[in-house]
C-alpha cells in the first residue's frame, strides 16, 4: 500500500513507516515565529528550561504582523524579540523586511521533502514547494526551538484533482474560494490537503503560494503539492541547495478525492463573515465598497501586484475608496518598483504601506470604520478580522480587488480584462 506525500516526508523525518493515524516524533528543518506568537514562545522556552535553540542556522523569528510597532506594547514584545533571538545567535527579519510566509522561501532554507513549523496557522503556505510545513502554538514553538523535534499525529489526506486551466480574468484566489466554499471552512480539519491537476501544473509558482497558503481556511494541517520544473526554477533564484521531491504513489490512500472543472470557473467572492461563504462574482456584485486592500500573505507577490497594476494602468480609483497595497516583502518591493508597478499602483490612487501583514490582522494599517465595506486579497473575513467588528470584509482575488476599487463596487475583474 503506497502512500501520500505527507506519510512520506513524516517517515523520512521519525524513521519510521509513518501512516494515516499514527504518532509519530520527527525532526524539524526549520522553525519560525512572528510578533504575535513569539513573545509568548520565548515565555515558555524560559518555564520549560530551555538554554540553547537546537540549531541557530534553522530557526527565524519575524516581526510582521505589527510592524512598524503601534504603540509602546508592541514595542516591549518586539524588544524582546530582538534581545532573544540576538542572545541565541539566530535570524531576526526586522520591521518592513515582509512576511514570514514571503521571507521563509525567499530564505532558501525551505524546499521539497522540508518539514517546517512556523508559530502562525498560515505556516500552511510553504506546501506549495513540496513542504511539509505547519501552525503550531507558542507552547509548541517552544519545545521545537529547544528539541529541533515534535510530535504529530500523521493526518489522512484529501487529494484535490483540478482539471482544465483557469480561463482569462480568473486566478488561483478565485480556485481556492471554490474549493473551500465547496468542502467547507471545517471540511479538511486535521487533514492534509494535495492539490493536483492540469490546473496546478499550469500555475505560476507564485500563483500555487495562493492555494496553499488557504489550505487552512478549510482546516487542513496542510496544502501539498508536487515539486516540478517551476518549483526548481523559482528555488534557483534564492538558493543553490538540493532538494529531494516527494510524491505520492500511485496507490496512496486518500480518505476523500474530489475533481472540479477549473476550466468553467468564474471569478469567486468569499462573503462575510465566513471564508467559507462563497458566491460568483456576480453574486455579490454592485455592493458598494469602501476600502480595498490587496496584499497580504496570500496575494502580496511581485505577480498579484502586477495583475492589480494591468487593471488600474491609466485608472483612478474611486473617490469614495481608499486602496491600501502592502507587497509581501522588502525584495518584492523593490522587484515591483524596477517594473514601474509601483508608480502605476500609486498613480491610480494607491497608499503603499509597509511589506508585512498591512491591514489583514487589524492591528495598525487600515482599520475600516463601523458600517464600511472592505474587498480584500486576505486569507480571512471573520467579525472583527481587520480590527472593527461592525465592518464587512469580502475576500477576493487581486484582479477583482482592482476592478473593485475603481469602481467602487464589487465588480467582476472580465470587464477590464
Amino acid at each position: 500500500m503506497g502512500q501520500t506525500i505527507i506519510e512520506k516526508i513524516l517517515s523520512s523525518h521519525s524513521g519510521q513507516e509513518a501512516r494515516a493515524g499514527d504518532i509519530v516524533v520527527a525532526e524539524l528543518d526549520y522553525v519560525m515565529g512572528q510578533d504575535g506568537t513569539a513573545p509568548l514562545a520565548i515565555r515558555a522556552f524560559a518555564d520549560l528550561g530551555g538554554k540553547d535553540v537546537f540549531d541557530r542556522e534553522r530557526v527565524a523569528f519575524v516581526i510582521d504582523h505589527s510592524a512598524p510597532s503601534p504603540n509602546e506594547g508592541v514595542s516591549a514584545l518586539h524588544k524582546l524579540m530582538r534581545e532573544f533571538s540576538r542572545e541565541k545567535g539566530f535570524k531576526l527579519y526586522d520591521i518592513g523586511e515582509g512576511v514570514c510566509h514571503q521571507l521563509l522561501p525567499e530564505s532558501g532554507e525551505v524546499g521539497p521533502g522540508s518539514l517546517v513549523i512556523g508559530a502562525d496557522s498560515h505556516t500552511c503556505t510553504y506546501g506549495a514547494l513540496n513542504a511539509f510545513s505547519t501552525g503550531v502554538g507558542s507552547t509548541d514553538l517552544a519545545g521545537g526551538l529547544i528539541s529541533g523535534k515534535m510530535w504529530f499525529k500523521v493526518p489522512g489526506t484529501i487529494k484535490f484533482v483540478c482539471n482544465g486551466v483557469l480561463p482569462p480574468g480568473v486566478y488561483s484566489k478565485d480556485l481556492i474560494l471554490y474549493l473551500i466554499g465547496r468542502v467547507t471552512a471545517d471540511g479538511a480539519t486535521y487533514m492534509a490537503v494535495e492539490f493536483t491537476g492540469e490546473a496546478i501544473g499550469a500555475l505560476s509558482q507564485e500563483a500555487r503560494f495562493t492555494i496553499s497558503n488557504m489550505a487552512i481556511e478549510m482546516g487542513a494541517k496542510a496544502g501539498l503539492m508536487e515539486a516540478d520544473d517551476k518549483t526548481f526554477a523559482w528555488l534557483r533564484r534564492f538558493t543553490s541547495r538540493k532538494f529531494t521531491p516527494v510524491t505520492a504513489d500511485p496507490d496512496a490512500v486518500y480518505t476523500r478525492v474530489l475533481e472540479c472543472d477549473a476550466a468553467k470557473l468564474e471569478p469567486q467572492v468569499a462573503r462575510p463573515h465566513r471564508v467559507d461563504n462563497v458566491v460568483p462574482v456576480s453574486g455579490a456584485a454592485g455592493k458598494p465598497v469602501q476600502q480595498a486592500v490587496i496584499g497580504t500573505c496570500t496575494n502580496g507577490r511581485l505577480e498579484d501586484l502586477r495583475i492589480a497594476a494591468g487593471i488600474l494602468g491609466g485608472r483612478k480609483i474611486h473617490r469614495d475608496v481608499r486602496l491600501i497595497v502592502a507587497p509581501s516583502s522588502r525584495r518584492v518591493f523593490l522587484d515591483a518598483m524596477a517594473e514601474g508597478i509601483i508608480q502605476t499602483l500609486v498613480e491610480a490612487g494607491a497608499v503603499m504601506v509597509t511589506p508585512g501583514c498591512g491591514p489583514c490582522v487589524g492591528t495598525h494599517n487600515g482599520v475600516p470604520s463601523d458600517g464600511e465595506t472592505v474587498i480584500s486579497t486576505a486569507n480571512r473575513n471573520f467579525k472583527g478580522r481587520m480590527g472593527n467588528s461592525n465592518a464587512e470584509i469580502y475576500l477576493a482575488s487581486p484582479a477583482t480587488v482592482a476592478a473593485s476599487a475603481v469602481t467602487g463596487k464589487i465588480t467582476d475583474p472580465r470587464e477590464f480584462i
